[in-house]
């Protein structure tokens, strides 16, 4: 007597690989950014994902604690191949790539498209967890946000704030006692930025990092910079996408930190 055969239909949350890879590409409009690393499915890994696993960067300690909770992908801002970079395959960035090969683990990396989404994007989720109701966009390729607190602080008053929403005490250059109605902001290493933001007539700029000459820009401008951290800044646009892809598709969908003081 021949064996039953063996079920072989898919569980009904899981999604194929290449079709959230359309998927994302299509929502975050991957194609139109110019951006500094390939954008969407970076790691090929296997063919059905159920379980993803959302994070800020595609470090060693994430790919191994997406292991450990049997996850299918990794989806991620930070992911690999900058452009500039040496493109061999040695030491750290061997070993990163050898376990997601291992474990028929894919990685999914939006840099810049995930900046920019209007509603998932980094900047629209950080600007809404600090109630800043978003006005416009300015600066190169629409980078930086900018728009009015729901009411006024002072400048101490307003890094109190985000310190209690991200978690960590932002470096703060300009006067306590600044009044401070409208922000401009962007998330990450966007201290470049800083003369685009000062244009929009904000009266403080709030992104990840600072860099040496910005302090004086700061000072000199009158419009006050809040480093609050590159990684805590980018936290929530990998989440909200992940939580999106949960609502509408099914998948397991689990976010990680793993902490870094940058």
């Amino acid at each position: 007597m021949r064996a039953p055969a063996r079920a072989t239909h898919l569980p009904p949350t899981a999604m194929h690989r290449d079709e959230l890879a359309r998927y994302l590409d299509q929502t975050l409009d991957a194609a139109r950014v110019a951006d500094y690393c390939p954008n969407g499915l970076q790691v090929e890994g296997r063919p059905e994902i159920a379980t993803l696993v959302t994070g800020v960067t595609a470090s060693l300690a994430l790919i191994e604690a997406a292991i450990a909770v049997q996850a299918d992908a990794l989806l991620v801002h930070h992911g690999y191949f900058w452009r500039g970079e040496d493109p061999r395959l040695l030491g750290p960035r061997k070993r990163r790539i050898a376990l997601l090969l291992a474990h028929g683990l894919s990685l999914f990396a939006y840099h810049l498209p995930l900046d920019l989404h209007p509603t998932l994007g980094n900047n629209a989720q950080l600007g809404a967890r600090l109630g800043i109701a978003p006005e416009g966009r300015t600066g190169a390729q629409d980078l930086v946000a900018y728009g009015a607190l729901g009411s006024p602080l002072s400048l101490a008053d307003f890094a109190s704030h985000v310190q209690a929403r991200l978690g960590r005490e932002p470096l703060v250059i300009g006067d306590p006692a600044r009044r401070v109605a409208r922000v401009a902001w962007c998330t990450g290493a966007a201290q470049g930025h800083f003369e685009a933001a000062i244009a929009t007539g904000a009266d403080a700029y709030l992104t990840g990092e600072i860099s040496e000459q910005h302090v004086h820009l700061a000072r000199e401008s009158g419009v006050a910079f809040v480093a609050a951290g590159h990684h805590a800044t980018e936290r929530f646009g990998v989440q909200a996408v992940g939580e999106h892809l949960a609502a509408n598709f099914g998948l397991a969908h689990r976010f990680i930190d793993i902490p870094n003081p940058v």
